[in-house]
């Protein structure tokens, strides 16, 4: 079974500066695409960045200059680095991987998301 695991959440003061981590583990047969979303209280979540497993990024408008997101394909894992940060950016972070696995009938494409991390930015 295919698992995602974020860390590197926590309490940070705005300009301040976090990197989240998320790795798959479990039988996969292919990480497609990674990317991190985020759920602020009373929100909708919301796209904050994505990588291609070719290396290829895309941003939120928001958060361009100030986040970066990658992925070592070695380790299975995705990372966000996140500098600047506003107090109204507060929210729990997931993180999402398309998967390839291979089941009886063939293989499957699948969306996969980790249980969330808590970032909070104080003001």
């Amino acid at each position: 079974q295919v698992q995602l695991v974020e860390s590197g959440g926590g309490l940070v003061q705005a300009g301040g500066s976090l990197r989240l981590s998320c790795a798959a583990s479990g039988i996969m047969f292919r990480i497609n695409a990674m990317g991190w979303y985020r759920q602020a209280p009373g929100k909708e979540r919301e796209l904050v960045a994505t990588i291609t497993s070719d290396g290829s990024t895309s941003y939120a408008d928001s958060v361009k200059g100030r986040f970066t997101i990658s992925r070592d394909n070695a380790k299975n894992t995705v990372y966000l680095q996140m500098n600047s940060l506003k107090a109204e950016e507060t929210a729990v972070y997931y993180c999402n991987a398309r998967i390839t696995t291979i089941r009886p009938g063939g293989a499957a494409l699948g969306d996969y998301w980790g249980q969330g991390t808590q970032v909070t930015v104080s003001s």
